[in-house]
């Protein structure tokens, strides 16, 4: 037998090397090399497990034989829309978020109400029976028929797993998983890689689904190597603050459904439930008369969601303004701010800007460029926006307002939460009209508009108070 080897792994895209480097040579990161200890196999064949002349040979498309994915309703429709419309059985999945958000609850919930009609295997490497058991007691599902396995050895896994034969595979989590061949500690970059690709291959050669739950890292990342999230079929992203009560599912990869779908719970004492209607949730508590708050309609996947967003500018007597930015890409605040200042002469560089998305969820469309840049305008002017009013728009650098997909949608939500107007492009407006019954619309050509909107309710404001 040979010797072990040892090499240094890098976490972000497993290169190896035989010494120590302070930043990647494959992918230019730094300090992400790992000593790993390893048992080089005798030959390629042992490797693979395959014997000469057994291999495949390549088939065109005309002769293959065209398979239906089997979906697995879990119950919780909130987690079915982000899977695509259920669980795909012979997929493996991956749910990653931070500490304490609530994974190990989704998936114990997952098992209550899916226990009775499929197998379920649980496979925790983490907590002991005894906490599963309080878990499963204080989420109502005690009784649910489901094997749960306190084991961390993944040859030990495999095994039950083969005598079992279940449906659906949980590990809890893959960081604890150790398998034999590898002398390095639990959670490294080879054991992680190693014990994922045994639960893949079972799933793909017995057509189970598993679900393994991923720690992330300091950064955010999902903890171990990155080849990782490219070995799974869909990699789902857990996200909220553990402060507030809203937790978001968002699809990262999904190779049997869109990456666009977000489901939204609510950690409740027993146990995450589904939130229907985010928008409500997310406007809850919003303020009125109050400058730098502007809603906007953004798309995620096929459902509308209207949240708010927060501007506050304010004079600063540093040389160097601070700028803060949460739920939106900083990068994006700073070109939106440049923009500003050269079509309409706002002096943001004299001030501090602070931008907030109301409830933790994080804006990557580029249509809440215009929302984003009139709450600004709104802030520094100290003139409200009005408080029935969305704004939807993609801001470029010339300062004109680009169309935006969905506008009829993203209309229609408006009205069903309660909003009376809508300012939409006016480049959108001209080529697929928006008639929706009780919303008025306000064309908008470029950031000069923003002025005149603002001008418009600080004279309405003022007639009010005459």
């Amino acid at each position: 037998m040979k010797s072990p080897k040892e090499v240094y792994v890098c976490s972000e895209c497993d290169f190896q090397s035989p010494k120590w480097y302070g930043q990647c040579p494959s992918c230019n990161a730094w300090n992400t090399f790992q000593k790993e200890t390893y048992q080089p196999a005798a030959a390629s064949s042992a490797k693979s497990g395959r014997r000469p002349g057994t291999r495949e040979k390549a088939v065109p498309f005309s002769q293959m034989e065209s398979v239906d994915c089997h979906r697995m309703q879990t119950g919780i429709g909130e987690l079915d829309r982000v899977l695509g419309g259920g669980l795909v059985l012979g997929s493996a999945v991956l749910l990653a978020g931070e500490p304490g958000i609530g994974k190990s609850t989704l998936l114990m919930q997952l098992c209550g109400r899916t226990g009775r009609e499929y197998k379920i295997l649980y496979i925790s490497g983490e907590e002991s029976r005894g906490q599963l058991k309080l878990r499963a007691k204080r989420l109502g599902v005690e009784d649910a028929d489901v094997l749960v396995l306190t084991e961390t050895d993944v040859d030990a896994a495999v095994a039950e797993y083969d005598r079992i034969s279940p449906d659906v595979v949980i590990v809890d989590s893959i960081q604890t998983m150790v398998c034999g061949e590898s002398a390095s500690s639990a959670g490294s970059t080879t054991q992680v890689r190693e014990c994922a690709s045994r639960f893949i291959r079972c799933a793909k050669a017995d057509g189970a689904a598993v679900i393994m739950v991923g720690h992330v890292n300091k950064e955010g990342g999902i903890a171990g190597p990155k080849v990782l999230e490219h070995m799974v079929d869909a990699v789902l992203s857990f996200e909220g603050e553990r402060s507030q009560s809203y937790r978001i599912v968002r699809a990262v990869k999904n190779r049997y459904g869109s990456t666009n779908e977000i489901g939204v719970f609510e950690m409740t004492d027993v146990g995450l439930t589904e939130v229907d209607n985010p928008s409500e949730m997310l406007l809850t508590g919003r303020p009125e008369g109050v400058s730098g708050s502007c809603a906007v309609c953004t798309m995620e996947g096929t459902r509308p969601i209207i949240v708010e967003i927060q501007a506050l500018v304010t004079p600063t007597s540093y040389p160097a303004p601070k700028r803060v930015a949460d739920g939106i890409d900083y990068n994006r605040m700073c070109l939106l701010l440049a923009v500003l200042e050269k079509r309409l002469g706002l002096r943001f560089s004299t001030s501090d800007v602070y931008l907030n998305v109301v409830g933790g969820l994080h804006i990557d469309e580029p249509a809440a460029d215009a929302a984003i840049a009139l709450a600004l305008c709104s802030s520094i002017k100290d003139v409200p926006i009005p408080h029935d009013m969305i704004v939807a728009g993609e801001v470029g650098l010339s300062g004109e307002v680009r169309a935006v997909s969905f506008a009829k949608e993203r209309a229609r939500e408006a009205v069903r939460i309660g909003f009376t107007q809508a300012a939409l492009p006016k480049r959108g407006l001209a080529r697929r009209p928006v008639d929706v019954e009780g919303c008025k619309l306000y064309p908008i050509a470029g950031v000069y508009d923003f002025l005149v909107l603002l001008s418009k309710a600080a004279k309405e404001d003022t007639g009010r108070i005459k």
